[in-house]
């Protein structure tokens, strides 16, 4: 159970990381390039910087989830990540009017995998601290 955590704690990082990093450093290209940004309101730097940086920060506590699979690592970065990313997809399917057919496809479709993997990394962490503490003689707590 622990590699299904690893795996989707490493999606979610590197989701953060890419998305943070670029971001933060090239705010302006990320708004022009990267798929449906263009479709919300005006390009604004400061709005994209802080949302880079706070993305990264979001990569700084899921990588050290991803090398420390530890519940008391594992559950506040999937929490964190998904208060940011839950409202997120609920923002983006309530704001589709501007979209094409494939972009409200795969906006909708992105988000959500996102969006469910945050969780289900919550629920996946839970599920085997609850196996581990159940084994007799086994004080292993994630």
């Amino acid at each position: 159970m622990t590699v299904l955590i690893r795996i989707a704690l490493a999606v979610l990082f590197l989701d953060e990381l890419v998305v943070g990093f670029w971001n933060q450093v090239f705010p302006e290209s990320f708004y022009n390039n990267f798929p449906t940004v263009a479709l919300t309101p005006p390009f604004s730097e400061h709005y994209a910087r802080d949302f880079g940086g706070a993305t990264l920060g979001l990569a700084v506590v899921l990588g050290i989830a991803l090398v420390a699979p530890r519940a008391a690592f594992v559950i506040p970065a999937a929490a964190a990540f998904s208060t940011f990313a839950v409202p997120h997809f609920f923002f983006h399917l309530t704001h589709l009017g501007h979209a094409s057919l494939g972009e409200a496809v795969f906006l909708t479709a992105a988000n959500a995998v996102v969006a469910l993997l945050g969780l289900l990394v919550i629920v996946l962490t839970l599920v085997r601290d609850a196996r581990h503490r159940r084994r007799p003689g086994d004080t292993a707590s994630g």
